[in-house]
């Protein structure tokens, strides 16, 4: 496929549509001002310039690198130097948009170590993020006051464009950050919840052990009952066994106890009366109206046709 290289910001504008900007090197849009003429969708392309858009409403995807998942919500996202772009919008988003060339980064001492000071500009690392609407305000605020001066006859309007460009990147690296701790605390949730998961299914199999000494009343059949020997509330256990598996902790329960007594009919001799108690049932027939329910048969029908 043949992908668009576009030099210049002005290339790229006139590519997708609007019009060319007031300044060859450096440029803002209001994304609703170009609504009815920019291209809805753009096939892949790279540009030589850096982007960084805030999106506060709008429906279809910008497709960054190899980053496909584009949020529904308010999202700000960037385009590196040479990075493969491509975008399926519709006419309806709101937000702002600017695009600084390398040369107009060049041109300040803000910018000396702009990839070291904010990794998230890197061309493998650009992933559009989400953010809350209550940070909507914040940031909307920066973009509103860089739009501001960059259309005012300031003679000095560059000096406070940069100024405020680089609070822009400071409250986008401070947000993206708590994305990326929050993603981190999510991936600790995850491992603290594996190693519950691992616990529960190895306290169901020691505790059926013959030789296990158990408390007395311990009933085995229960959530509850390794909720407490797991010290968390019985909803918590259900919850996270559920989440990871698709399972409830009494299906698991259920399928073990399954698994023992189909071994019990078929291995031994054991009578239906000793396996039920074996099993940890209050009587045989409680074990048998268990054992047809999930099986369709009775224990000894079961013992029978295998």
């Amino acid at each position: 496929m043949y992908v668009q290289h576009f030099k210049t910001i002005t290339d790229y504008c006139k590519a997708i549509g609007i019009s060319s900007p007031k300044h060859p090197h450096f440029d803002i849009r209001k994304f609703e001002d170009n609504m009815g003429q920019v291209i809805s969708k753009m096939p892949p392309f790279r540009h030589e310039f850096y982007s960084i858009a805030i999106k506060a409403d709008g429906g279809g995807k910008a497709i960054t690198g190899h980053h496909t998942e584009f949020p529904e919500g308010v999202t700000i996202f960037f385009n590196s130097p040479f990075q493969i772009l491509s975008w399926d919008i519709l006419p309806n988003w709101s937000g702002y948009y600017l695009m600084i060339s390398q040369d107009f980064l060049a041109s300040s001492h803000h910018f000396t170590q702009l990839l070291e000071d904010f990794p998230f500009l890197k061309i493998d690392e650009s992933i559009p993020f989400e953010i809350s609407e209550r940070d909507l305000p914040d940031i909307l605020n920066i973009y509103e006051r860089i739009y501001g001066e960059y259309h005012s006859n300031n003679e000095d309007k560059f000096g406070f464009i940069q100024a405020y460009i680089l609070v822009l990147l400071n409250q986008v690296k401070r947000l993206f950050n708590q994305q990326v701790d929050t993603k981190k605390a999510e991936a600790q949730i995850r491992t603290a919840d594996l190693k519950l998961l691992s616990r529960f299914q190895k306290l169901i199999k020691t505790r059926f052990y013959p030789e296990a000494k158990l408390e007395t009343f311990a009933n085995l059949h229960s959530p509850s009952y390794y909720a407490q020997l797991l010290s968390i509330h019985p909803n918590h256990l259900n919850a996270v066994v559920k989440s990871i598996t698709g399972k409830t902790a009494l299906n698991h329960i259920h399928n073990h106890i399954l698994k023992l007594a189909k071994s019990e009919l078929i291995q031994t001799n054991s009578s239906i009366k000793e396996i039920a108690y074996t099993l940890h049932f209050e009587s045989p027939n409680n074990f048998s109206a268990f054992f047809k329910k999930h099986t369709g048969l009775t224990p000894l029908g079961y013992r029978n046709q295998k």
